[in-house]
Order: structure tokens, then sequence, then C-alpha cells
């Protein structure tokens, strides 16, 4: 074979490999700088936006969890307490003796135990009356002592209540909580408030009724000087036997 020959068969067998290979492997991998770049910078801002969703969610997250303690109620009440203290004062006031906390009883009884002597009155109604009088003006010392004793036995509710709502209002995770620890708080003084009220109440009634007592005794005094001194109705000298 000539040395053409061989040159040409040499060039069909290269040929005949290279139609053979795969495309891929006859392809040349070309690196583009700018190409490059401009992924990792959108691959940058991508990861970027991640992360900003991220934050996103967790300050919603975040947001729902204080807006749940905002709204969390307070998990201790002294209402129930307050309530009861303040029954048991009503009820104490409530159980006032002979002129209680009722205008018309009053009215009627400075219409007639307490009105002023007339001519007309008896000796008889004139003493029934004092008496009257005088057993009123004690009950009603009674009873403001009842009322003060009542008011000194919730001294220490009060304070158990007061020392339970600060402890409240100190520990509270949320607006709403801090709210109502300070309506409870103001509920307390209102309690307390409402106790001094009937203290001073019931102190002024008793100390009223032994004025109004005082000031009909003076007046039965006088129509009972006058009786005495009146001509033909007051004393009149008798013989009495004193032994027999």
């Amino acid at each position: 074979m000539s040395h053409i020959s061989r040159l040409a068969a040499a060039g069909a067998v290269a040929l005949a490999v290279s139609l053979a290979m795969p495309a891929s492997l006859a392809q040349v991998v070309v690196f583009d700088p700018n190409n490059y770049a401009q992924n990792v910078l959108t691959a940058a801002r991508a990861l970027q936006q991640i992360n900003n969703q991220i934050m996103s969610l967790q300050n919603q997250t975040q947001m729902l969890i204080n807006q749940a303690k905002n709204l969390a109620s307070l998990p201790y009440s002294s209402l129930q307490q307050l309530q009861s203290s303040i029954q048991r004062t009503q009820q104490l006031l409530t159980q006032a003796q002979h002129i209680a906390y009722d205008i018309h009883q009053i009215d009627r009884a400075f219409s007639t135990t307490y009105a002023p002597a007339s001519a007309g009155t008896t000796s008889q109604a004139l003493i029934s009356s004092a008496q009257a009088r005088w057993q009123t003006s004690v009950a009603a010392f009674q009873d403001a002592l009842r009322v003060q004793a009542g008011v000194v036995a919730n001294l220490d509710t009060n304070r158990t209540q007061m020392s339970a709502l600060v402890t409240s209002s100190q520990s509270a995770t949320g607006a709403l909580q801090a709210a109502q620890a300070g309506n409870q708080l103001s509920a307390l003084l209102a309690q307390q408030l409402a106790d001094l009220t009937a203290t001073v109440v019931a102190q002024g009634r008793a100390q009223n009724l032994e004025a109004a007592q005082r000031t009909s005794a003076q007046d039965e005094g006088r129509e009972q000087l006058r009786r005495f001194l009146t001509q033909g109705v007051g004393y009149q000298p008798t013989t009495v036997q004193m032994f027999h």
C-alpha cells in the first residue's frame, strides 16, 4: 500500500471514530465569569428573600403570642371574697333594732315616741315613751358596736386579698391581666370604703338617737314640771298614815 493510501485509510478511521463518540464528549465546556456572577447574585437575592420571609413569620408569631398574653384573663379573682365581706356588713346594718335605716319608720317614730309632750298625754304614756327612747338608744349603740366588730373581722380578709392581688398584678403577663388586677384592687378599696361608711353611719345613728332621747327627755321634764306647778292639777297635800 502506498503512503497516500495509508493516510487516506487513517483519515477514514479517525472520521469514523469521531462520528461514533457521544455528543457531550464532543462539545467543549466554556466558563463564563459574567454569567456565573449573575447566577450567584440571583441566588443571594433569593436567599435574602427567604430570610426576610422567615423573619416576618417569626415577628408575626411573636405578635400573636403577645396578643394572646394581652387577651389572657387573670387567673385569680377576689370578687367572691369581696362580695361576702360587703354582704356581712349589709346584714349587720339590716339588723338594726327598733328604728332601722328606713325613712318612713323614722318619720313614724318621731311623730309618736319622740313627739313633743302635750298636755293631753297621760303620765303613764310619758313614762312609756321615755323608756322606749332609752331602750332605742341602748340598742343603737349595740348596733354600732356590732357593725364595728364586723368591719374589724373583714380586715384580715382584706389583707389576704390585697396581698394576692398585688402579687397577681406584679406577675401579670399581659395588659388584660394587669388591668383586671388593677380593677380588683379598686374593688377592694371600694369595699373598704363601704365598711368605713357603714361604721360612720352606725355610729352617727347611735349618736343621733341619743341626742333625740335627751331632747325628748328635756321636753318631757318641762311638761312634768308644768303639771306639778299647775294649780289643782299638781301636788295636793293630803294626810298619809305611814304606820299602823
